[in-house]
C-alpha cells in the first residue's frame, strides 16, 4: 500500500479512555468521509465500547481488560482470518501494543517517535509527522493527514436512545437552564486534578441565585464520587439533582447533551460534552489545558496551569516538557470561585442573543 491508495479495510486501535475515545471520532468521521467504502474495525475497551461501541457502520472488537490473558484470547479469535490494508495505531500503550501484534496489517501506522510511549514505534512502521505542542485531537487529526486528508469533519454522532434520554432526565425540569457539575476525575492516582466541594457549591449557589439554573452533579460509583456529591448537595442548599453513580455512560451523555454548561475538572465528561455541542467550563491547574482541554471550549477554561508550574516546578509552562502535570493537589487551589463565576458570567452572556 502507498499513501495514495484508498485501503478497503482500516483497523483502528484506540483502547481507552473515554475522552481519548471521543477524540478518536472526528478523526473516524474525516476518514469516513474521505474513504467512503472502506470498512472500519475500531478494537477498544469494554468501558469506552458502553459509549461508542453501538456507532453505525463501524465493526467493534471488545478488549476486556478485566479479563487478563482472556482478554487478549478472545480478541485474538474475533480478528482470526481477517486481513487489513491499514492499521492506525492510535494508542501508545503496551496493552495497544499487544493487541496489534494481532492485527494483520501490512501498512501499520503509529505516532512519531517523540509521542511513541511505550516503544510503540516496535509495533508500526509508519509513523505521523511530528507536531510538538498540539491538542491531543490535533495529534490524532496527524493520522488522517498523513493520507493527505486535511478536510476535517468535527462530527462525533453517538447514537442515543430516547430510554436513555428519558431515564437519564426524569428528575430535570425541561424549561429551566442547566448547570451539570462532574466533580471529579475518576481515575485512580489521579484526585490531584479535583477541586474542593465547598468551591462547587459555592458556584452552584452563583448560578441558582443568578441565572436560576437547576443544578446536577454527575459521576461515577466510586466512594470520593458519591462523598463529592453527597458533600456539595448538603453544602449547595437548593435542590440539587444528584446523579452521581446513579447513570450509564449513555445516560450521561443524554444529561450533558440537555446541559446549558458543564463544570469539570479534567476529565472525561468535558470531552463528552464536547461530543454533543455543550459548553465546557474547564478547571486546569494541574495539566495543560492547551493539550488536554476541552476542545470546543478553550474560551471558557480556567488556566492556572501555567501559575502552578511556576510555583511548584519553578518554570514557566514553556520550558516543561509538553503534557507535564503537577501532581499536587494543592494546585487545584489556585483556582478561585471568582474565577468560575466570572467564566459562567461571561458564558450566560454570550449565549443571550
Amino acid at each position: 500500500m502507498v499513501d495514495t491508495a484508498i485501503p478497503k479495510n482500516v483497523c483502528i486501535i484506540r483502547l481507552s479512555a473515554i475522552g481519548d475515545c471521543c477524540h478518536v471520532l472526528p478523526v473516524l468521521r474525516t476518514l469516513q468521509s474521505a474513504w467512503p467504502n472502506a470498512r472500519f474495525t475500531w478494537i477498544v475497551g469494554k468501558v469506552e465500547a458502553s459509549l461508542v461501541g453501538d456507532i453505525p457502520g463501524i465493526d467493534f472488537v471488545v478488549l476486556d481488560k478485566q479479563l487478563g490473558l482472556r482478554a487478549y484470547l478472545a480478541v485474538r479469535r474475533a480478528l482470526h482470518g481477517r486481513k487489513f490494508d491499514l492499521l492506525l495505531h492510535m494508542h501508545a500503550s503496551m496493552r495497544a501494543n499487544l493487541v496489534s501484534l494481532m492485527v494483520s496489517a501490512p501498512y501499520r501506522l503509529g505516532f512519531d517517535k517523540p509521542r511513541a510511549r511505550d516503544r510503540q514505534w516496535l509495533f508500526t512502521n509508519q509513523q505521523i509527522n511530528s507536531q510538538p505542542r498540539q491538542h491531543v485531537l490535533d495529534g490524532l487529526f496527524g493520522f488522517a493527514e498523513h493520507f493527505g486528508v486535511t478536510e476535517r469533519h468535527m462530527r462525533w454522532d453517538i447514537p442515543l436512545e430516547d430510554s436513555d434520554r428519558a431515564a437519564a432526565t426524569q428528575e430535570i425540569e425541561p424549561d429551566r437552564p442547566m448547570l451539570v457539575i462532574s466533580p471529579c476525575s475518576s481515575q485512580r492516582l489521579r484526585n490531584f486534578r479535583n477541586w474542593s466541594a465547598q468551591h462547587y457549591a459555592a458556584v452552584a449557589a452563583h448560578a441558582t441565585k443568578k441565572y436560576g439554573m437547576q443544578v446536577v452533579l454527575t459521576g461515577g460509583s466510586t466512594p470520593l464520587e458519591r462523598e463529592y456529591g453527597e458533600h456539595i448537595a448538603a453544602l449547595q442548599g437548593e435542590k440539587t439533582i444528584n446523579l452521581i453513580g446513579k447513570t450509564t455512560l449513555k445516560q450521561l451523555l443524554a444529561v450533558l447533551e440537555r446541559a446549558t454548561v458543564v463544570l469539570c475538572p479534567d476529565s472525561g465528561p468535558a470531552h463528552m460534552a464536547t461530543a454533543v455541542g455543550t459548553p465546557v467550563i474547564g478547571l486546569y491547574a494541574t495539566s495543560n489545558p492547551g493539550r488536554t482541554g476541552p476542545y470546543l471550549s478553550q474560551r471558557w477554561v480556567v488556566n492556572k496551569y501555567p501559575e502552578a508550574v511556576g510555583l511548584e516546578l519553578g518554570k514557566s509552562a514553556e520550558e516543561l516538557r509538553w503534557g507535564a502535570r503537577v501532581r499536587n493537589p494543592r494546585a487545584m487551589n489556585l483556582i478561585e470561585v471568582a474565577d468560575v463565576t466570572a467564566k459562567l458570567d461571561q458564558l450566560m452572556a454570550a449565549a443571550i442573543p
